[in-house]
């Protein structure tokens, strides 16, 4: 992508486009008050709904639990978090540190799950929001994303700095030194979103009926899988692990598209068995390692491969958008504000 060829005059490419600077000039120093409040509680319960908690949240979570840190981390959408504890008082503890995202700061499934628990006296809560003056900095202490409003549906430079100020929270509590490296990530980062892609591989995902995105529960394929609909209008699904030769391979079809995010080395060939040579399908890779299918070449940098992966996934989908001719400015029935307080 790039914003000197006229295909690419959207607001969604000029929002994406600012990631490298909205990584490189991340001030890690913001989450002081919410790690000293985690090492209080030892909890930290992630929530939100829709892009400002899937790929924020369940990237800080498995980052966590390969350094192997003690801390309890968990998340949840607000209307089932509703049904959880979060308080301590069955269990007669100090409760969970919630962190609730919404972009808007006006997510009304977030709004309701604080105020219940404001009435449950509890003291551990904190927002993340876009939006200064929104319900939810009236409801919670807030941080507040410098990226400012964006002006296209799909929401993609404000998760990407959720997610940094989550990385920022795993700082606090782990001591990583992967704030220094944020000039060096923010450099790569352009060099990934600058990439343009084989038009003959862009043409078969652009022919797919259904694109399958599958990879970790680290949030990066799940999220892709919900900004495919919204910047191609076609069907995918999020297929988290190995589950895609578990079964679904029954129902898939050869003009079908499989993306692979950062696939298991020790399983490619199984991959290949199955879904290449069985079903007669797409497969492609997004990889900082070769593989046996087309691939979309990364770099890695320690603490940053996720964001990589996830821009990498940004350009496919607004290639392919592109390539279909529609304006990923504006889906039809998609909100930017889902369901508003």
């Amino acid at each position: 992508m790039n914003l000197q060829d006229p295909k690419y005059n959207f607001a969604l490419v000029r929002e994406m486009l600012r990631a490298p600077e909205i990584i490189s000039s991340f001030n890690f120093g913001q989450t002081d008050k919410v790690v000293t409040s985690i090492k209080q509680t030892g909890r930290l319960f992630c929530t939100g709904e829709g892009s400002s908690r899937i790929f924020p949240s369940k990237r800080l979570i498995a980052s966590m639990l390969k350094r192997g840190m003690t801390f309890q981390l968990a998340t949840e959408g607000g209307r089932q978090s509703l049904e959880y504890d979060l308080t301590g008082c069955c269990a007669g503890g100090t409760g969970w540190t919630v962190m609730g995202a919404s972009n808007s700061g006006q997510t009304k499934e977030l709004i309701v799950l604080i105020e219940k628990l404001l009435k449950e006296n509890h003291k551990h809560i904190f927002g993340l929001t876009a939006t200064p003056g929104s319900k939810l900095t009236q409801v919670a202490e807030s941080l507040v994303l410098a990226c400012g409003k964006e002006e296209a549906v799909a929401a993609t430079m404000s998760v990407l700095e959720q997610a940094l100020v989550y990385q920022a929270i795993e700082v606090g509590l782990s001591g990583c030194t992967c704030a220094s490296n944020k000039q060096e990530a923010g450099k790569l980062a352009a060099d990934v979103l600058a990439v343009e892609y084989d038009v003959d591989l862009i043409a078969k995902v652009a022919d797919a009926p259904v694109i399958y995105l599958a990879g970790r529960n680290n949030g990066v394929a799940e999220e892709l899988a919900l900004k495919a609909n919204e910047i191609t209008r076609k069907r995918s699904q999020y297929l988290e692990g190995t589950i895609v030769v578990h079964g679904i391979e029954e129902v898939m079809n050869p003009e079908d598209v499989v993306v692979l995010i950062e696939p298991f080395e020790q399983d490619m060939e199984f991959y290949k068995k199955n879904l290449v040579d069985g079903v007669g399908m797409t497969v492609i890779a997004i990889s900082s390692k070769p593989t046996l299918f087309p691939t979309i070449a990364l770099p890695t940098l320690p603490c940053y491969d996720e964001y990589f992966q996830l821009l990498a996934g940004w350009n496919l989908l607004v290639q392919t958008g592109i390539a279909c001719g529609i304006d990923i400015d504006k889906p039809k029935r998609a909100r930017k504000v889902g369901n508003a307080y």
